[in-house]
């Protein structure tokens, strides 16, 4: 798309009819997102119209759509985000990094303030390689960590749980499950969580590298993710099996993670990548 396209369409955005809505749709580390006015669509419209957009059949396909409201006369926006499940979410790492590559490439802001139901975060643009936009957010101080023991599918697991901005499940292994899909699936709804969680299962690599496979609350298994990165490396920080900074491998690519501990704020560092732009036709 050229510059003056690119600016048309940002400005068309929050005129488009709901029946061709516009959309712009980005990736970080295959975690994959819709962009999409807030003014475009009433609030009581974004859950179904998020689990119609993700659809990846009869839709565009996505892990979630970020609702996107700029704010007047400073480098900002605020976001409302819905999973693919149409249910809405606190906060997305990996969401939130897709917005700010958008802005950064349409608005040349670098630095921007964001707002979330998990509060205010900020984000800074690194850099760019090619397509793909580098970009550090602040991601907030992790919850006091609740630990449990279960067992599950016939597993004995040990978790720790708390929040990232939104509610995390983390299982220390030394090899991955065979059936962590299903294993996944199962916390994600466990009674233990009533509000569901995310899940991550946390492989050591070595003192500055884990690996991570991920089952997302209202979405399932997922390439990457932000804030699942952050409290991977948080357990095993934690735990005594990692030190900052923690590189975070996962089957999408890898992201970097610093945090000094306690009360500390973590910081998140990956890339984004805007690879698409249109309308979507009800």
């Amino acid at each position: 798309m050229g510059e003056r396209r690119a600016a048309d369409f940002v400005e068309g955005l929050g005129t488009a009819a709901m029946s061709s809505l516009a959309f712009v749709k980005a990736e970080a580390n295959g975690n994959d997102f819709l962009l999409v006015e807030a003014a475009a669509v009433p609030p009581a419209r974004r859950g179904a119209l998020a689990r119609a957009l993700c659809d990846r059949h009869r839709g565009l396909g996505a892990d979630g759509v970020e609702y996107i409201a700029w704010r007047a006369g400073a480098a900002g926006f605020d976001l409302a985000l819905f999973n693919a499940d149409g249910g809405e979410a606190e906060f997305s790492g990996n969401g939130t990094r897709c917005a700010a590559a958008w802005a950064a490439e349409t608005r040349g802001w670098r630095e921007m303030g964001i707002g979330t139901a998990a509060g205010e975060k900020q984000a800074r643009v690194l850099g760019r390689a090619g397509a793909a936009w580098r970009v550090e957010t602040r991601m907030g101080a992790p919850g006091a960590a609740r630990e449990h023991e279960l067992e599950l599918l016939g597993r004995r697991l040990a978790l720790a749980a708390f929040s990232m901005g939104n509610p995390q499940c983390c299982v220390l292994v030394e090899a991955f499950p065979d059936d962590w899909e299903r294993l996944g699936a199962a916390l994600e709804s466990h009674a233990l969580f009533p509000q569901r969680t995310n899940v991550e299962f946390v492989r050591p690599l070595d003192r500055h590298s884990i690996e991570i496979r991920i089952f997302e609350r209202g979405v399932g298994v997922t390439q990457s993710s932000g804030t699942g990165s952050c409290a991977a490396a948080v357990t095993a920080i934690r735990a005594g099996r990692a030190a900052s900074p923690v590189r975070v491998v996962a089957p999408g690519g890898e992201q970097e993670v610093e945090w000094a501990g306690g009360e500390s704020e973590v910081r998140l560092r990956g890339p984004a990548r805007i690879i698409a732009s249109g309308t979507f036709r009800e």
